[in-house]
Protein backbone atom coordinates (compact mmCIF):
# COMPACT_ATOMS: atom_id res chain seq x y z
CA UNK A 1 0.00 0.00 0.00
CA UNK A 2 1.46 2.84 -0.81
CA UNK A 3 1.95 6.15 1.55
CA UNK A 4 -1.13 7.40 3.44
CA UNK A 5 -0.93 11.37 3.57
CA UNK A 6 -1.15 12.64 6.70
CA UNK A 7 -3.61 15.95 6.06
CA UNK A 8 -6.52 13.33 5.23
CA UNK A 9 -9.15 11.48 7.08
CA UNK A 10 -11.07 8.50 6.84
CA UNK A 11 -14.33 6.50 6.69
CA UNK A 12 -13.57 2.82 7.38
CA UNK A 13 -15.79 2.06 4.12
CA UNK A 14 -12.15 3.67 2.13
CA UNK A 15 -13.28 7.07 1.41
CA UNK A 16 -10.50 10.14 2.22
CA UNK A 17 -11.18 13.60 2.83
CA UNK A 18 -8.65 16.91 2.78
CA UNK A 19 -9.31 20.02 3.97
CA UNK A 20 -9.12 22.45 1.10
CA UNK A 21 -9.96 25.96 2.50
CA UNK A 22 -11.79 26.02 5.83
CA UNK A 23 -15.08 25.02 5.45
CA UNK A 24 -14.36 23.65 1.76
CA UNK A 25 -12.96 19.58 1.58
CA UNK A 26 -12.31 17.13 -1.43
CA UNK A 27 -13.45 13.65 -1.38
CA UNK A 28 -11.95 10.67 -3.18
CA UNK A 29 -11.39 6.97 -2.72
CA UNK A 30 -7.83 5.78 -0.86
CA UNK A 31 -4.86 3.71 -3.11
CA UNK A 32 -5.76 1.15 -1.25
CA UNK A 33 -9.53 1.34 -2.55
CA UNK A 34 -9.02 1.83 -6.06
CA UNK A 35 -6.32 -1.23 -5.92
CA UNK A 36 -8.72 -3.20 -4.84
CA UNK A 37 -11.26 -2.19 -7.16
CA UNK A 38 -8.98 -2.52 -10.35
CA UNK A 39 -9.02 -0.78 -13.50
CA UNK A 40 -11.71 2.00 -12.98
CA UNK A 41 -14.11 2.29 -15.73
CA UNK A 42 -16.70 4.79 -15.01
CA UNK A 43 -17.47 7.49 -12.29
CA UNK A 44 -21.03 8.92 -11.46
CA UNK A 45 -20.76 11.78 -9.72
CA UNK A 46 -23.47 13.48 -7.13
CA UNK A 47 -25.14 16.79 -8.68
CA UNK A 48 -24.23 20.21 -7.64
CA UNK A 49 -25.77 22.08 -4.82
CA UNK A 50 -27.32 18.90 -3.67
CA UNK A 51 -27.07 18.79 0.37
CA UNK A 52 -25.83 15.27 1.88
CA UNK A 53 -25.40 14.36 5.23
CA UNK A 54 -22.17 12.65 6.91
CA UNK A 55 -22.51 8.26 5.55
CA UNK A 56 -25.01 9.45 2.69
CA UNK A 57 -23.93 7.65 -0.53
CA UNK A 58 -23.77 10.25 -3.24
CA UNK A 59 -21.40 8.21 -5.78
CA UNK A 60 -20.74 5.58 -7.73
CA UNK A 61 -17.56 4.28 -8.78
CA UNK A 62 -17.52 0.96 -11.22
CA UNK A 63 -14.54 -1.50 -12.33
CA UNK A 64 -13.88 -4.01 -14.69
CA UNK A 65 -14.03 -5.95 -11.03
CA UNK A 66 -17.31 -4.26 -9.01
CA UNK A 67 -19.54 -1.41 -8.73
CA UNK A 68 -19.26 0.57 -5.31
CA UNK A 69 -20.88 3.09 -3.43
CA UNK A 70 -18.98 6.41 -2.79
CA UNK A 71 -20.24 7.91 0.80
CA UNK A 72 -19.85 11.53 1.71
CA UNK A 73 -17.20 11.36 5.04
CA UNK A 74 -19.43 14.67 5.95
CA UNK A 75 -22.37 16.97 5.68
CA UNK A 76 -22.96 19.77 3.43
CA UNK A 77 -23.37 20.69 0.00
CA UNK A 78 -21.31 19.34 -3.17
CA UNK A 79 -19.69 22.54 -4.75
CA UNK A 80 -17.60 21.21 -7.49
CA UNK A 81 -17.36 17.77 -9.50
CA UNK A 82 -14.32 16.55 -10.95
CA UNK A 83 -15.57 15.81 -14.41
CA UNK A 84 -12.91 15.14 -15.73
CA UNK A 85 -13.42 11.90 -14.14
CA UNK A 86 -16.29 11.61 -16.83
CA UNK A 87 -13.90 10.95 -19.76
CA UNK A 88 -11.00 9.50 -18.00
CA UNK A 89 -12.27 7.68 -14.89
CA UNK A 90 -8.76 5.99 -14.53
CA UNK A 91 -7.38 8.96 -13.18
CA UNK A 92 -8.31 7.14 -9.69
CA UNK A 93 -6.24 4.56 -10.20
CA UNK A 94 -3.45 6.45 -11.22
CA UNK A 95 -3.93 9.36 -8.78
CA UNK A 96 -6.33 8.41 -6.07
CA UNK A 97 -5.41 10.72 -3.60
CA UNK A 98 -5.12 14.30 -5.78
CA UNK A 99 -5.74 14.38 -9.37
CA UNK A 100 -8.75 11.56 -8.34
CA UNK A 101 -11.11 13.62 -6.61
CA UNK A 102 -15.05 12.86 -6.63
CA UNK A 103 -16.05 15.84 -5.11
CA UNK A 104 -16.14 19.24 -2.43
CA UNK A 105 -18.04 19.91 0.10
CA UNK A 106 -18.64 22.68 1.84
CA UNK A 107 -18.91 21.85 5.12
CA UNK A 108 -21.88 22.09 7.52
CA UNK A 109 -20.20 21.23 10.40
CA UNK A 110 -16.77 20.60 11.27
CA UNK A 111 -16.85 18.57 14.50
CA UNK A 112 -18.11 15.81 12.31
CA UNK A 113 -14.24 15.41 11.40
CA UNK A 114 -13.64 13.81 15.16
CA UNK A 115 -16.04 10.81 13.68
CA UNK A 116 -13.38 10.13 10.41
CA UNK A 117 -10.02 7.64 10.73
CA UNK A 118 -6.66 9.36 11.14
CA UNK A 119 -4.02 8.18 8.55
CA UNK A 120 -2.37 5.87 11.08
CA UNK A 121 -5.90 4.13 12.39
CA UNK A 122 -7.23 4.25 8.27
CA UNK A 123 -3.74 2.03 7.66
CA UNK A 124 -4.74 -0.34 10.64
CA UNK A 125 -7.89 -0.78 9.13
CA UNK A 126 -6.65 -1.26 6.05
CA UNK A 127 -4.51 -4.54 7.75
CA UNK A 128 -7.80 -6.27 9.41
Amino acid sequence: MKEIPENYKFLSSHEWMKVEEDTIVAVGISDYAQDQLGDIVFVELPELDSEVNQGDEVAVVESVKAASEIYSPVSGRIIEVNSSLEDSPEIVNSSAFEEGWFFKVEVADSSEFENLLSPEQYSEHCKD
